[in-house]
């Protein structure tokens, strides 16, 4: 069964009450030549909170269960959740963003497709990675991009989502938001004209493990047939994790303290695709066993600090160290989403080991954010 057929939920942080209808589809040209297209059907997502209309005298709720069809029509696509998609567009995005590297790698210039082309940035959270690699790739394939930073448009409180996604659309090809509320990308894309692209909010950040599996393909050959253990807390990483193993198989554990588990809804959907084997465990030292990878990231995420202490105490024994990656045997590498806390969830020398794959992973957020971009596009 599709994922995409199996995700008609999202997890019970949200709201069951309004849903929007997202699709995607596949399309690639690369050097003149066209990749295999695909198509999946759409799949509806639960609003965080009471969901916004796009036009300002329109307030039934069926109105914002119809799709908004001008960028289906223009072939045009949100990138909001790697289960949006199957397994072949994934797998053809990731295929795309080790074609795009090798070109830029090799010091080719002159492939630009986003010339003339301009992207709005949108940053209610502030990200060292998240705004380079974006900004840096969209220029390196020809475009210019807008830094939109907390002040510059306080999208929600100086003006509505609906007002900034309209504007924007108009001024620029391509939105990039990095939000708190996940109903805000959500209201963003509803809104907005021109694709847009989830670069992080407090549910998922599906940029990041599509840099993540771009990461494992290279180093390890494959993602299908792994294993991942993550260690730490269930946050927005692990389930931007449960989202890609409903599409493409692999065994995925999460290392967790009791009451720090992801989403259960969440976990229960990726279970039921079946396509993957899922474990949620509160022993880190038996998860590892056996993993070709083992990830870390923060105990306290951005908007959590003020309980950065009590995390400490909780997470006791669940830091990555060099005893755990022994434990997890020879051929493991150690991942992480950074910024890490050097010392707190990793020690330094794991970070600094041989097997440690931090800064390619890093490196590769602006490649596989290229080829999304790409995709999205229709380019």
């Amino acid at each position: 069964m599709a994922a995409n057929a199996i995700f008609s939920q999202l997890p019970s942080i949200v709201s069951t009450k309004d849903t929007i209808s997202l699709s995607s589809a596949s399309s690639f040209a690369f050097s003149g030549q066209s990749l295999p297209s695909s198509s999946v059907s759409p799949v509806s997502f639960p609003a965080i909170r009471r969901r916004i209309s796009c036009q300002a005298n329109s307030s039934a709720i069926s109105s914002l269960l119809t799709p908004v069809n001008e960028k289906a029509n223009s072939g045009l696509k949100d990138f909001l959740h790697i289960s949006d998609f199957d397994k072949a567009t994934i797998l053809n995005i990731l295929d795309r963003a080790k074609e795009v590297k090798a070109l830029i790698k090799s010091g080719e210039r002159t492939y630009l497709p986003f010339k003339g082309k301009t992207m709005a940035m949108i940053f209610a959270k502030p990200s060292m990675r998240t705004r380079v690699s974006f900004e840096t790739g969209f220029y390196l394939l020809g475009g210019h991009a807008i830094y939109l930073g907390p002040e510059d448009i306080q999208m929600g409180k100086r003006e509505g989502t609906r007002d900034v996604a309209r504007v924007l659309s108009r001024y620029n090809d391509i939105i990039m938001a990095r939000v708190f509320a996940h109903q805000d990308i959500l209201d963003l894309a509803k809104c907005a004209s021109v694709p847009v692209i989830n670069g992080l909010t407090d549910y998922n950040h599906p940029c990041q493990i599509m840099a993540d599996a771009l990461t494992m393909i290279e180093h390890i050959g494959q993602l299908e047939g792994t294993k991942v253990v993550y260690v730490g807390d269930g946050n927005n990483i692990v389930h931007s994790w449960l989202l890609l193993a409903s599409v493409i198989p692999f065994h995925f554990v999460c290392a967790c303290p009791k009451g720090f588990e992801p989403d259960k809804e969440t976990v229960q959907k990726a279970r039921q695709t079946g396509i993957s084997k899922i474990e949620i465990t509160h022993d880190p030292k038996e998860a590892v066993i056996g993993a070709d990878v083992v990830y870390s990231d923060v105990w306290a995420s951005m908007g959590q600090k003020e309980e950065a202490a009590y995390r400490r105490q909780v997470f006791q024994g669940f830091q990555v160290d060099e005893g755990l990656m022994k434990l997890a045997g020879p051929k493991a590498y150690f991942m992480h989403c950074l910024p890490a806390e050097r010392g707190v969830e990793v020690t330094d020398g794991v970070i600094e080991a041989p097997n440690s794959i931090v800064f390619p992973q890093a490196e590769n957020r602006m490649h596989a954010q290229n080829a999304i971009m790409l995709h999205v596009l229709g380019v």
